[in-house]
């Protein structure tokens, strides 16, 4: 870690060593959860300075990217300068509707979308390519389709094909991106809605995904039961169809908000399943039957805090390199203001296999950094988010802060 600021080492020592505390852990949740849910004027950070200024110091200037562009791109900038190869960044504004301008009837009595729905469609896209504006060619684009409001969401839940509108937005999204030399990935959501999610992002990577690499990554969440045969599906219908597949996997984002029933039992199922999706991808096996056809062309974005499962991913895509057998492109990626121990060591292992690998041609796994940005009212919602999804993580990061307390005694001491 001796490559990060003094400035940033001693803020992540500060607020990981606050997250190991139990104690602090609970009520900063509920504050958090206040903070991103209330509608008084006191408690919103873009009303109120005071409150502004202080979550800046703190936890959004640690966890998010900026509140403009200008800001953004100096953060970007900071990030590559680092030594990280790329970033994936999202927009954090929630959209939100009064339920009674929902819907209208049309002259004939059918329940219709107000204009305001489309037009919160539009600002989606909009606030969608400006966000493709501050990134880079290599970089991800994060889409978060529920994100286009009430025509996004009731269509998902119903598992109805996307709307019209949203094909239309999501294919200039894709077009922009492509042109730029960019990818994105669409985020996850809870399962009454991923269902719908994952049919939609079927239909996007059959449109999009039409080279070898590919250019829309969808996201397998390894702590359900069904994530196995969710991506042997994805799987199934790429090799049919012949578009390649690009798959963003995490170990959950809605744990606490999820039926439990459809969880793993155990964090030790969750790990297997993780692991045993990382090496069907590496290892290119299709399903049992299915195994007549040829594995698509496809990519692997490792988003995960775990470091054993990091390495263990990491060891089997350096092996069938080094035995010239065929594999997947393999990326790795952490959230902004955490497991920088491993993002770091990530950066490390990348610069030193391309001093002595270049020449053999051996491609090891690029280190992202993952962001979100928007105002500091905005991001509220998305650092519960986080805090949320990786409070088990949290729970066992005290190695982080050894760490991180080693890099700065060894700053002291030099």
């Amino acid at each position: 870690m001796g490559r990060l600021p003094t400035k940033i080492l001693l803020r992540s020592l500060i607020l990981t060593s606050l997250m190991t505390s139990k104690v602090f852990l609970k009520p900063a949740l509920a504050l958090l959860n206040v903070l991103s849910t209330s509608s008084s004027p006191l408690l919103n950070a873009d009303r109120n300075t005071i409150l502004n200024k202080l979550l800046r110091w703190t936890v959004y200037n640690h966890f998010c990217a900026g509140t403009n562009r200008q800001e953004v791109s100096k953060t970007v900038a900071q990030i590559k300068g680092i030594g990280y190869q790329g970033v994936i960044l999202g927009y954090s504004r929630e959209i939100v509707l009064d339920p009674n301008e929902k819907l209208t009837r049309d002259e004939s009595g059918t329940s219709t979308y107000s204009d305001k729905c489309y037009e919160t469609v539009e600002e989606w896209k909009n606030g969608t390519l400006e966000t493709l504006r501050m990134v880079e060619a290599g970089d991800f684009l994060a889409v978060k389709l529920t994100g286009a409001g009430p025509i996004a969401v009731d269509a998902m839940v119903a598992k109805r094909p996307m709307p019209e509108v949203l094909v239309k937005a999501m294919d200039e999204i894709c077009s922009m991106t492509d042109q730029q030399g960019s990818r994105l990935w669409l985020d996850a959501e809870q399962q009454v809605l991923q269902t719908g999610l994952d049919n939609w992002a079927i239909e996007i990577m059959r449109r999009h995904n039409k080279t070898e690499t590919p250019l829309v990554y969808n996201t397998i969440q390894g702590y359900l039961k069904a994530s196995k045969a969710n991506l042997d599906n994805h799987i199934r219908l790429a090799a049919q169809e012949g578009w390649s597949l690009g798959i963003k996997l995490v170990r959950g984002a809605y744990i606490e908000h999820e039926t439990r029933s459809l969880i793993h039992d155990a964090k030790e199922e969750t790990d297997e399943s993780y692991d045993l999706i990382a090496d069907t991808m590496l290892c290119r096996r299709m399903p049992e039957d299915l195994k007549q056809l040829k594995f698509p062309n496809a990519a692997l974005f490792l988003a995960t805090h775990n470091a054993p499962s990091a390495a263990k991913a990491i060891a089997t895509h350096q092996d069938r390199l080094l035995a010239h057998k065929p594999t997947v492109l393999l990326e790795c990626g952490q959230i902004q203001g955490m497991a920088d121990e491993l993002s770091c060591e990530l950066v490390q292992n990348y610069e030193r296999a391309m001093e002595v690998s270049s020449a053999a041609n051996i491609s090891v796994p690029k280190a992202f950094k993952c962001m979100a940005w928007g105002s500091v009212a905005e991001c509220m919602q998305y650092l519960h988010r986080r805090a949320i999804e990786n409070k088990g993580a949290v729970e066992r990061t005290q190695h982080m802060v050894n760490a991180l307390r080693q890099e700065l005694w060894r700053r002291i001491i030099g």
